[in-house]
């Protein structure tokens, strides 16, 4: 009998999704995705969740876009969204109040524009609400109600413990940033956690001029193919290399006007 259990795996899409992807990775749909995800990451500090509830909510956002078009949807309503059921996943829920007034906030502090807390019987409110509402069902019907995310947190921790790299100096936080920025790229959908985890510990190694085993293949050991944990690496140094355009639109996946 298969046990019932949790599957420590993450769905991936097939090679003909990412082939036929509505949101092929060019320069505007990167900084869309990376764009999408810094709000998460804004709105979930302003909320005080914790990290647990961003990067699920970053990895939601990633998958939803490999389902539809980057260019056919709000970056503003679909975080929103993801956020929001997030918040159910996670078991941290916040009043619906709270998220609308801080991705409100979002918005105008991006226009430039001065915030200042919605009317909740008001016209505005209800907006947000009504799509944020609406997008997490647009945004569970795209994904098949599959939302289960298994995060390379818990693998990084035994990992360091199995390669005696906990002790050195730096190094934890080194490698816990490397997973907490890789929700901002398409490095969670396209790759298992323990993966991410193993390019975690290479890129910290890197960085940090530490020499790790070398008498054998130990990233084998974790499940994980050493090419597969250099195209992660490649996606943080990508995303690190990334400056957001100021023009960019996050209500409408454009460039605004100069």
């Amino acid at each position: 009998m298969e046990s019932a259990g949790l599957s420590l795996l993450n769905t991936q899409p097939t090679l003909a999704q990412l082939d036929s992807s509505p949101s092929r990775i060019d320069d505007l749909e990167r900084c869309l995705r990376i764009a999408g995800t810094q709000l998460i990451n804004s709105a979930s500090i302003l909320l005080q969740l914790p990290q647990v509830a961003s990067s699920t909510a970053q990895v939601l956002f990633q998958r939803f876009f490999f389902c539809a078009s980057l260019k056919d949807h709000s970056v503003l309503k679909v975080a929103s969204a993801c956020l929001f059921l997030s918040t159910k996943l996670e078991e941290c829920p916040r009043m619906n109040r709270d998220l609308i007034n801080v991705f409100h906030y979002i918005a105008e502090s991006h226009q430039k524009r001065i915030s200042k807390p919605l009317d909740i019987y008001g016209t505005r409110y209800n907006k947000i609400k009504n799509d944020m509402i609406d997008g997490e069902m647009r945004l569970l019907v795209a994904l098949g109600f599959n939302v289960q995310v298994q995060h390379p947190h818990g693998f990084l921790v035994n990992y360091l413990q199995s390669l005696d790299l906990a002790r050195i100096d730096g190094f934890v936080q080194k490698a816990w940033n490397y997973l907490n920025d890789s929700g901002q790229t398409i490095a969670v959908v396209l790759f298992q956690p323990s993966t991410i985890a193993v390019a975690a510990i290479l890129y910290a190694a890197e960085n940090l001029n530490v020499t790790l085993p070398q008498s054998t293949a130990w990233w084998q050991i974790f499940d994980a193919s050493l090419s597969d944990a250099k195209v992660v690496i490649g996606l943080l140094q990508k995303l690190y290399e990334t400056t957001l355009p100021k023009s960019l639109n996050i209500e409408d996946a454009t460039l605004l006007p100069k």
